[in-house]
């Protein structure tokens, strides 16, 4: 036995011998730089690929079946002129015995000088696609003693072809320099480009880590883009359950171009990436992410990858100014009226998305001073549809608004022509009536971006505790509101202001060249004063307002909204004081000139309180029409009508007021009401800038004729009553009364 063991041996070894000396004859007197032309040609024929080698073809046999290839390139049979790529260099080497295995054991793997040009023409199609496809030869004619390749013969199953084994891959590294791809579509006009390759791996093997390192430049013309990346990880890959992960990801770089106007995006990822084709899965776990000062975490998984992809994780944001980000991605913002607004943003919140859709729910926002809870989804990314459900504890909307536009010149004029009015103003009334304002009040700046307005799709529904808003601090305010196709509605917009509260809903136009604008607002016992001041205007009158709006205007500018406004509006006013205008000393001095004496005493107070102010407005082009003020005042009544011009902030009104005999505690002697006083209506011009108010308003000379030619009447009455009595026919007493009194 040990005797035909070393026989066996030393066969064993002469084959070894033998397939060496085999080997070493083949690769030194076989060259493989002859058979150039039949390379190509199998090249052709097999692949319907055009092969060009214009370098040497070095090889190896045994134990390594190696092979080197130098300056090569390839080209589709269809157009061998246009190469789609050129190698530099090309070497690896493959153990020949593990084949036999179907294993693939190599050792490294080097390219050097890889450049691929790839293409679509108009019709898109590729320039590589015909690679790969071999012409079939014609097939035989049929007979009727050979069946058809696809049919079985009679009486038996149909038999299939034994699974091949999956190759296994054994490979010591492989390195990849200077490579590049270009890509271009005649089409659209598209260009890519990934210049500078350089790619390193370990050892490649399946079910274990495999090192990987990546650096390239990237580049596109639409837009104009270029980006810097490397990309660092542990590849592993398992083909028979389909699973590729990505451990310990490392993605870094940088890039600048047209959408970024000249400044730079340095970004940086990290993470666990996972690829389950079996289970239609893909994952990014530990995720972190850095773009310039942006810094978040989360996780991302996807589902039914092969169907209707489905997207769920979460996000959070770390505290940072969202308004210097946008500047260092050369994003501009419009100017708002304060610009330390956007200083600071922070989010936490879950995921939920498809292709079409993306919903950011249990949503923790944090914006600068305000807290907002709830959900924003996108509901359809090519139409920009966007839904919000938000609630929050305050936020002061005016500081986000643009900046108010400075008055133009017409309304710098109105401002000295009002302050004018006022320096010639009195409180006693004793000089004549201010003139009407002539200049104009309002901006002509544009105030709304309409081309935004125009493309907004929008579902919106918020409820914050304090809700800042021109200026006005509306508590437990909620607002419904949404847009498509240039129509946007506000359905409702309510809130508390000042212990009071409102309601309001509107609609704006913007399909038309010219916007159109309508409003419906409810006001209750809300102070008005408080209302002026909020506006920066002094207020001349104090009470609770109860106020019903229906207007309408058009137009995209202060000036345009206010000459273009028509509608309808009641208001009441209770508990009022009109403000350092002291109408019952007014009223006391006309009294005393028709008593024919001086008061004794200084003026009383400097307002005048009234229980309650009502009428209607009617609106005509920016001028409103109020022809039934009424208002209640202790001992009086007043009467009047008149307009407001909007477009000037100007009045006119003429006043009745009727004394109702009040009488104060120690009245002055000289403006005792005479019996005869009560029930007449004392008349009052108001004419001049609203900003004046109450004084604004004097005793109506012409108005005061009348009442004394009235009294002078009633006076002759009495006395035609004492002198005849009954002397003569009730009939002539009433003529001769009426007489006199006209």
């Amino acid at each position: 036995m040990k005797a035909l063991g070393k026989i066996l041996g030393l066969i064993f070894l002469g084959l070894l011998l033998i397939l060496v000396a085999l080997g070493f004859a083949l690769t030194h007197l076989f060259d493989p730089n002859d058979y150039k032309d039949e390379i190509r040609q199998l090249a052709r024929d097999k692949a319907n690929l055009e092969l060009t080698l214009n370098g040497d073809i070095g090889w190896s046999l045994f134990p390594w079946l190696g092979l080197e290839l130098h300056e090569a390139t390839l080209a589709s049979a269809a157009s061998p002129d246009k190469p789609f790529a050129d190698l530099r260099m090309l070497g690896l080497s493959v153990r020949v015995l593990p084949l036999l295995r179907r294993q693939v054991q190599m050792s490294d793997i080097k390219v050097d000088g890889l450049n691929l040009t790839l293409s679509r023409d108009e019709q898109g199609r590729g320039n590589w696609q015909d690679i790969g496809h071999p012409a079939k030869p014609a097939a035989p004619p049929a007979t009727a003693s050979q069946p058809a390749p696809s049919e079985a013969p009679a009486g038996t199953e149909p038999t299939e072809a034994p699974s091949a084994k999956p190759l296994k891959l054994d490979i010591d590294s492989l390195t990849l320099n200077n490579a590049r791809i270009d890509y271009h579509d005649a089409k659209s006009g598209q260009q890519l480009s990934a210049e500078g390759i350089e790619l390193t791996t370990g050892a490649i093997r399946e079910g274990a880590n495999i090192p990987l390192k990546l650096t390239a430049f990237f580049g596109t013309n639409q837009p104009v883009l270029r980006a810097k990346t490397e990309l660092q990880g542990q590849l592993r890959f398992d083909r028979a359950l389909k699973r590729y992960q990505f451990e310990d990801l490392k993605l870094s770089g940088e890039a600048s171009g047209e959408p970024f106007k000249g400044k730079t995006l340095t970004f940086a990822a990290q993470g666990q990436l996972l690829l389950d084709q079996a289970a239609q899965v893909a994952e990014w776990n530990g995720l972190k992410f850095s773009a310039n000062q942006l810094r978040a975490l989360g996780e991302l998984n996807v589902r039914d990858l092969n169907n209707q992809p489905k997207l769920t994780g979460g996000l959070s944001i770390a505290q940072f100014n969202l308004r210097e980000f946008l500047d260092g991605l050369g994003q501009q913002l419009p100017a708002s009226a304060d610009p330390s607004t956007l200083g600071k943003f922070e989010l936490v919140t879950r995921l939920k998305g498809s292709p079409t859709s993306l919903t950011l729910d249990e949503l923790n926002l944090k914006l600068d001073d305000s807290s907002l809870t709830g959900n924003i989804a996108i509901i359809d990314f090519a139409k920009q549809t966007l839904s919000a459900q938000l609630k929050g504890d305050r936020l002061d909307l005016d500081r986000y608004l643009p900046p108010e536009a400075k008055a133009a010149a017409a309304s710098t004029s109105r401002q000295a022509e009002v302050k004018s009015t006022v320096a010639t103003a009195s409180q006693n009334g004793s000089n004549e009536l201010p003139n009407a304002p002539t200049q104009q009040a309002w901006s002509e700046t544009p105030v709304l971006p309409i081309d935004r307005l125009r493309k907004l799709d929008l579902q919106l529904n918020l409820s914050l505790g304090q809700l800042t808003l021109d200026k006005l601090p509306i508590e437990n305010a909620s607002l419904k509101a949404h847009g498509k196709d240039g129509l946007l509605t506000l359905e409702n917009l309510r809130g508390e202001l000042y212990n009071g509260n409102f309601a309001v809903n509107a609609t704006l136009d913007v399909r038309p060249a010219i916007p159109l604008l309508s409003a419906q607002k409810r006001i209750s016992r809300i102070p008005v004063e408080q209302l002026l001041k909020s506006q920066g205007q002094k207020p001349p009158l104090k009470g609770l307002l109860d106020l019903n709006t229906d207007i309408s205007t058009s137009g995209n500018s202060q000036k345009a909204w206010v000459e273009g406004l028509n509608g309808t509006a009641s208001f009441a006013l209770s508990d009022g004081v009109l403000l350092d205008a002291n109408l019952e000393q007014q009223l006391c001095q006309g009294i005393a000139t028709l008593n024919r004496k001086s008061l004794s005493g200084p003026a009383r107070g400097k307002d005048t309180p009234f229980e309650e102010l009502k009428g209607n407005l009617s609106f005509r082009n920016g001028a409103a029409s109020n022809p039934d003020l009424r208002a209640r005042i202790p001992g009086l009544s007043v009467k009047g009508n008149g307009d407001v011009d909007l477009r000037v902030l100007g009045m006119d009104y003429r006043l009745g007021i009727a004394i109702e005999g009040d009488k104060t505690e120690m009245p002055d002697p000289a403006c005792q009401v005479n019996q005869r006083y009560v029930g007449i209506e004392w008349p009052l011009r108001c004419r001049g800038p609203l900003e004046l108010g109450a004084k604004a308003c004097r005793l109506d000379k012409d108005g005061m004729g009348k009442v004394a030619g009235k009294l002078a009447g009633d006076k002759l009455s009495e006395k035609i009553e004492e002198k005849l009595g009954d002397k003569v026919s009730p009939e002539l007493k009433d003529a001769l009364k009426g007489l006199f009194k006209r």
